[in-house]
Formats: C-alpha cells, structure tokens, sequence
C-alpha cells in the first residue's frame, strides 16, 4: 500500500508566537474552498474578562474590515497553503507559524502521511472482519494533526470517535484504539496519562463535559485550555447549544473545534443551519473562525491563537475547520448512496497531505530521501497494527450484558439466556 505519510513519539511543541486577536484573508477564488452561498463577513464579539484567578485579560484589537474580493469567496476563510501548495501572506496569523523549522513542517507531514496509513490499515482490518467498525478520517488529517500539534501537554482534549489525529498527537498508541473498536477494551488508555479523555460516541455529549472542565480549571487557578471536538452534524445538538451558553456566561477557556466535513452521516451542511457554523459564535458572545480545514498550517496558526485567549482569561472561542469526509461515514455506511462522485473529486484536489507535500517540495525543506524514508517507516506501522490486532483475543460475547445495571436486571437476564441459547444452537448445527 502506498500512502504518503510514523511510529507513536513525543508531540512536538512548535513555539507559538504573540497573541493575537484580528482576523481577516487576502485570497483568490480559485485558492478558497467551496462555501455556501450564505456565507458573510461577521463582527466577532470580545469575551469578558476572566475571574481573578486567571492571567489578566489581553486587551484585544478591533478587526478590521472583512476584505472582499468580488469574487464569491468566502472573505474571512483562513488560509495560508493554498490548494496548490503556495504561501499565501497573512498578517494576523504568520507570527503563529513564523518559528516553525524545516524539521517542524516535515513532522507535520509525517504526522499526516502516518495517522492516513493507520486510518486505512484500520479501514482495511474492519471489511477483513478483525473489527466491528471503524470511523475513517480520511481528508481530515491537516484539522486533527495541525489542531493536535498545537495544544500544550497540559492542556486537556475532548474527542469525538473520529479523533484519530489527534489522538496520535497526544502519544495515544493507535492500537489502542483498535482495541475498542475490536470490543476488547472500553477505551484502552489512561485519559489523564495524555490528558486525551475517551472517545464519545454520544454526539455532542463531550461539549459539556469540555466546558465543566474548563471551568474547574479557572476554579484551579490554571493556565491551561481546554479543546472539544464536534462534527457539523453534532452542531444541531442541545448540548453543544448549552456549552456555548455556559462557556460564555462563565468565560470557560475552552476552543470548540467543529471540523465541518460537510456531511452529517447522509445529511449535508445545509440542512443543518442557514448560516456559516462560525457565525452561530456571535449569538452566544464570543469570536467564530472558520478555518480552510485542509491547510495544516493555517489550522495550526488559529488553534493557537484560539488557546492563546482561552490561556489569557479571554474566554472560549468557536473554530470551524473547512474540511471533507473523503470516505464513508462509518464503515456501516455508504456514502456513494448520497454524494456525487464530481463532488469528493473537488475536494480530492485539496487533498491536504498533496497540498503540504508541494510546499516543502517548492521551498526545499524536504527531499526525496525523505519521503522514501517517510514510506518504509509508514509500511512499518502497517505491518505492527496488523500484527497487534491480529493478536488481540476475539471479545467475550457475553460482555455486552455485563455493568448494564449495578445491581442486575430480570430483562437483562432473560435477554442473556436468550443469546445464550442462540449461541449453542451453532454448536448443534456443527456437530451434526
């Protein structure tokens, strides 16, 4: 299998520059994903100042005027690699990349081109029937790998089920998220070893969970940010509505990152909201960005910015990362029943593994030895996932019926027995 994109290692920590906090772009149709025809310049609005406890407040900066370009692109895109792989200028979010060395681009895309081989070895273990399911994120490795890579070790992540970036960021070994989707394990790690909690398949649930933590930290007196990760679909859910309530009334630092992969299973964006994700910030009152979520390096850029104030005392702030969901939803579905195949290959030219690639190939922070490098070491982690899980026992099928109830259940017996003598008719049917 060739991929481009290594073994688990210690996240790097590339060193963020100044706070900052105006937003604005300067760019070409051509270099901006598709957006909604809906999509307008908006005001941010300033959070409160954080209690006592927290580092003072930074004073923020009036942004400045949305600049439109007269061509139908969206005016408050974040992007700094274009489609093609060229640099685009920003002002207000360069300084957050300025320091990043030729070694920190190539572990970005290392990141990117390992955490793919994973996702399509897993992919590939589920339809051999080593795994009951599996969530791909295919497309979505420059969100997960450039928001991952910026948070601070001590700073704590909510995921969803499709974290897989960012769970290699946070040195969760992914066979250990094998095993959870194996049904031998409930998680496999130890969330405050990584500060990386469980996976949640309860959608939206993990906003609110965020955002109490976010705000014990205040109570603690810490600088660190919390960071929740939710889907475009996930958005329509009362609890990610509550979050942002109590996240503003209470100047939580916490970054609620939405990667908008366009889809909600089989639903697209459109039926979800009649403005851009981002915009939904302002009616809760605080700053909404919407990032091109395949520039690695413009996701890097604003998920620093975005922590930096939550660290600040300037409360929580909404990132939307502009993305596509190149596969299936899970691998239960079928996502060909609902899209267009000229639709995914627009978004394939956006490929943010490609994109990267073409920029350290332009500006010589890489070259051929790396990438060969770069493939051995991904078909070795090929080989060591498949290995691990191949070696894991096959669940206990009767571990579903177990810690259902604390103290037992007539249903929950009877339902056993049932299963229970479901199973030994196979044994019946085979000894015939």
């Amino acid at each position: 299998m060739t991929v481009e994109s290594t073994a688990a290692r210690k996240p790097r920590r590339s060193a963020g520059s100044k706070t900052g906090t105006t937003r604005t772009t300067d760019q070409s149709a051509a270099d901006a994903p598709a957006v909604d025809a809906q999509a307008t310049a908006a005001k941010r609005v300033t959070a409160k100042r954080a209690p006592a406890k927290r580092a003072p407040a930074k004073k923020q900066a009036a942004k400045p005027a949305a600049k439109r370009t007269g061509t139908g692109a969206d005016p408050d895109l974040v992007q700094l690699l274009t489609p093609e792989g060229r640099r685009v200028e920003n002002a207000d979010y360069d300084p957050y990349v300025s320091a990043l060395t030729s070694e920190d681009l190539r572990g970005l895309y290392r990141d990117m081109v390992l955490t793919r081989r994973f996702d399509a070895e897993a992919t590939a273990l589920q339809r051999q029937g080593e795994l009951g399911l599996w969530a791909s994120l295919l497309g979505q490795e420059a969100a997960q790998i450039g928001s991952g890579r910026a948070t601070r070790p001590d700073d704590y992540v909510f995921p969803t089920y499709r974290e897989h970036g960012v769970a290699w960021c946070r040195d969760v070994d992914p066979t250990n998220l094998l095993g959870m989707f194996r049904g031998v394990n409930n998680g496999g790690w130890d969330p405050n070893s990584n500060n990386f909690h469980l996976y949640t398949i309860v959608i939206g649930s993990q906003t609110l969970h965020a955002t109490g933590y976010a705000m014990g930290v205040v109570k603690d007196g810490a600088d660190s940010a919390v960071i929740a990760y939710f889907g475009d679909g996930a958005s329509s859910q009362g609890d990610v509505a509550e979050s942002f309530t109590f996240a503003s009334v209470y100047n939580a630092p916490v970054v609620f990152f939405c990667q908008n992969n366009q889809w909600a299973i089989s639903e697209p964006t459109e039926r979800q909201t009649r403005v851009p994700l981002y915009q939904r910030a302002q009616g809760y009152g605080f700053p909404g960005v919407r990032v091109d979520g395949n520039d690695v390096l413009a996701v890097l850029a604003v998920t620093k910015w975005a922590l930096e104030r939550a660290r600040h005392g300037e409360g929580p702030t909404l990132v939307e990362a502009f993305t596509y969901r190149m596969g299936d939803h899970t691998t239960s579905d079928d996502a060909s029943r609902y899209r267009h195949d000229d639709e995914r290959a627009a978004w394939e030219a956006k490929d943010p593994i490609a994109r990267l690639r073409a920029y350290l190939e332009a500006s010589n922070h890489a070259n051929e030895g790396f990438f060969a490098e770069l493939e051995a070491e991904s078909e070795a982690l090929g080989r060591r996932v498949r290995e691990v899980v191949r070696a894991m026992p096959d669940p206990d099928p009767f571990a579903m019926f177990e810690h259902t109830y604390a103290d037992g259940h007539a249903l929950v017996d009877e339902e056993r027995a049932q299963f229970a003598a479901y199973q030994a008719s196979f044994a019946d049917v085979e000894g015939a």
